[in-house]
């Protein structure tokens, strides 16, 4: 047995154990061994009966003196009941429903007892303890006379707790984890020598028995530190390869015109923050290159990111290359489209738009207007270069979107895009694209050193200036009244309002599922949120509806409505998280706000507070629970992105950022995320060894290592 050997070769993990195991994400050896405990109890004291005491939890061990069956008249429920002995004195133990516990202990039976004690009238006694015989010891003698907890596995020692799904206990992990690592053959160390003496590393298999099976809560630690910077390790060694990968490709180099980028900016209606002129330069030098850019350009909502990513398209295009913008969400293409073409239009750049239900474009004698193509027009006008500009979504990346001279790929909130994805851009060319990415989830410095590790990194920390710092208050049951209230007050002077539900409508066959906060709240639906503002609310004020299941001409028709203030509210999902810039909006009411992420929800409140005017955003929730809350509350202290970026990571974990379900790597490496210490050595461990052998020939387990994750794990 290896760490690579299917759960089906291991005894006793059936097809039935194999199903729920597969639920968990555990389908072979490494996956169990790598399902550490979420918690430990430390029952390795045995404590003597005499020394008891109701409320506590305790491990004893003893004979027994009498155990019966009883069967309860009314419940018809098994009530097992024995007397447990020591030197010290006696104790009641009662198992409720365990009527096999009766075949398997017996009068006079040496066994370890570890549970809470409870009293009633006749004394305390262990209430549904865990119970277990100590082994034999090779030599013939039981384990707890000389060897207290040597063959003990859910008692009488620190005991792992694993998190548990239906028909999986904790119990019958132990037992099976156990007998794999029993029959486990030595594991091979794939780390480098050097790294395991400066760093005392337990041996693998020892730190897995460790980690499991501690001796200390200090092994415990021990056996994580190990883990936690070898599964570091191999992902940043993976990254850090695929960066000097990107370095040895052959990119067009695209020569920055320092004039043209005056006339650019002397032509915007506003003037360019300190932070976008630094990140503009850094992304047009990067381009000068004559190997692919790899740029992340990160800021918080409502930054500029556009503006720098318009310049980017400008000096490709006067170097006589294309550009191609992909966006999320095709309401946020068709803003690029309308926003980026207006800004380009005085440089007479040809702008296309291509989504999964539009295609138009603008030409330098339609600068401030569009007219619509056919798509196989289109196609042929960016096979034959005459776009300049391709906006849209993933549509772009079809196998039939083709371009004659592709220079640069804009990713707009999608920063996970791979040389594979802009290869199919390219179709074989000899040359690779630039690539930036925007974001306005600001990411984390662990994970920016991480996960994004083969990206450069540009910011805009600062806003334009006259934004207002948007208000932000936790709303309870009690003061929706007074909420609606203040929302119509905005709108009758004259601002807008967005009102944000986790849902569209209820599910099918019964009322909606109760939401995260705790029983009994419902989860909030567009559609019923809809009938309820629009007719019982505010039945005076124009109330809209957008959705990602309407069709694409009814969402554009319900933007441009709200965008020429012929909507004052519009009740909305998810579909307006990214990009949607409506400049009269001032409030953004968040229903079912526990439902949302901080990051979701901060990307929510950047849709307003984009004007003069002063913005709210309302965070109302029906849970009464405290961790809720404090999250929520989070909101209100944090005024940036990028502090309730490292909250969010805290309190989600990387995964929320980073979709690591399909990374295949450990879940326990993606909560090392939050160390920036621990990433910080494990980087430069990793850019040092790759230094001393790029090929890592010198360590074929490691390699082998590497390459299995990138099999798994793909930067898109």
């Amino acid at each position: 047995m290896n760490l690579a050997t299917s759960l089906s070769e291991v005894p006793r993990v059936g097809p039935v154990y194999q199903k729920r195991l597969k639920g968990l994400g555990i389908a072979n050896v490494r996956d169990l061994l790598f399902y550490f405990p979420r918690a430990y109890e430390d029952f390795s004291k045995i404590t003597p009966i005499a020394e008891l005491k109701e409320g506590m939890s305790f491990c004893v061990a003893g004979k027994i003196l009498e155990i019966q069956e009883v069967r309860t008249f009314k419940k018809r429920m098994s009530l097992i009941t024995a007397l447990l002995e020591d030197k010290t004195g006696a104790v009641r133990v009662l198992w409720f429903n365990q009527p096999y516990l009766i075949t398997s202990i017996k009068e006079g039976d040496e066994i370890y007892l570890a549970g809470k004690v409870i009293r009633d009238m006749k004394g305390i006694y262990f209430a549904n303890p865990a119970s277990e015989k100590p082994m034999l010891h090779p030599g013939g003698v039981k384990y707890g006379t000389l060897h207290p907890r040597g063959g003990l596995t859910h008692v009488g020692r620190i005991v792992p707790v694993y998190a548990e799904t239906s028909g999986i206990s904790s119990r019958w992990l132990r037992s099976i984890i156990k007998s794999v690592l029993a029959q486990l053959e030595n594991i091979e160390e794939t780390l480098p020598a050097t790294i395991v003496k400066a760093k005392k590393f337990l041996a693998p298999k020892k730190a897995f028995w460790q980690i499991h099976f501690p001796d200390s809560l200090a092994d415990v630690e021990a056996a994580r530190n190990r883990f936690a910077f070898e599964e570091l390790f191999y992902i940043l060694l993976f990254i850090l390869s695929e960066r000097k990968k990107i370095a040895s490709i052959k990119a067009p180099p695209l020569k920055l015109d320092v004039a043209l980028m005056a006339r650019f900016t002397k032509k915007l209606p506003f003037s360019l923050t300190d932070s976008q002129r630094k990140a503009a330069w850094q992304v047009l030098k990067d381009m000068e290159n004559p190997r692919p850019m790899n740029r992340l350009l990160e800021g918080d909502v409502g930054s500029g990111k556009t503006v720098v990513a318009a310049m980017a398209a400008l000096s490709c295009a006067k170097t006589g290359y294309q550009t191609v913008f992909m966006a999320p969400t095709e309401i946020l293409a068709q803003q690029h489209f309308k926003n980026v073409g207006s800004l380009l239009a005085p440089f007479k750049l040809t702008v296309g738009l291509l989504t999964g239900t539009s295609d138009r474009f603008i030409s330098p004698k339609l600068p401030n207007d569009f007219i619509e193509v056919s798509r196989t027009k289109l196609l042929k006008m960016a096979l034959e270069g005459k776009v300049d500009l391709v906006i849209g979504t993933h549509a772009l990346i079809q196998e039939k979107v083709r371009f004659g001279k592709l220079g640069l790929v804009i990713i707009d909130e999608q920063h996970r895009f791979g040389i594979q994805q802009r290869a199919k851009l390219l179709h074989r060319s000899t040359l690779i694209p630039h690539l930036l990415s925007l974001t306005a989830t600001p990411i984390p410095r662990t994970l920016a050193l991480t996960v994004y590790g083969d990206l450069d990194l540009s910011l805009i920390p600062e806003l334009p200036k006259g934004r207002k710092e948007i208000i932000t208050k936790v709303v309870p049951p009690e003061e929706r009244k007074k909420t609606y209230a203040f929302i119509e007050k905005e709108v009758k002077q004259g601002r807008q309002v967005f009102v944000i539900c986790p849902r569209i409508a209820a599910p099918e066959g019964g009322e909606p599922r109760p939401a995260f906060g705790g029983a009994g709240t419902e989860v909030k639906t567009v559609k019923e949120e809809y009938e309820k503002l629009s007719t019982k609310i505010f039945p005076k004020l124009n109330v809209g509806m957008l959705h990602g299941k309407m069709a694409q001409k009814e969402k554009e028709l319900v933007m441009r409505k709200f965008r020429m203030g012929k909507i004052d509210i519009l009740v909305s999902t998810s579909v307006v998280e990214v990009g949607v810039d409506i400049q009269n909006a001032s409030v953004m009411m968040i229903e079912g706000a526990e439902r949302f992420g901080l990051a979701q929800l901060h990307q929510f409140r950047g849709r307003v507070g984009r004007a003069e005017h002063q913005s709210y955003c309302f965070l109302l929730t029906e849970s009464s629970s405290s961790g809720i809350l404090s999250r929520l509350r989070a909101m209100q202290k944090a005024k940036n992105g990028f502090e309730l970026a490292e909250m969010d990571l805290r309190i989600r974990g990387a995964g929320s950022f980073t979709g690591t379900k399909q990374w295949g790597v450990a879940d326990f490496a993606m909560t090392q995320l939050t160390n920036l210490k621990l990433v910080e050595e494990t980087r430069e461990a990793a850019k040092n060894l790759l230094e001393e052998d790029i090929s890592l020939k010198k360590y074929p387990l490691l390699k082998a290592r590497v390459q299995e994750l990138r099999a798994n794990l793909h930067l898109e």
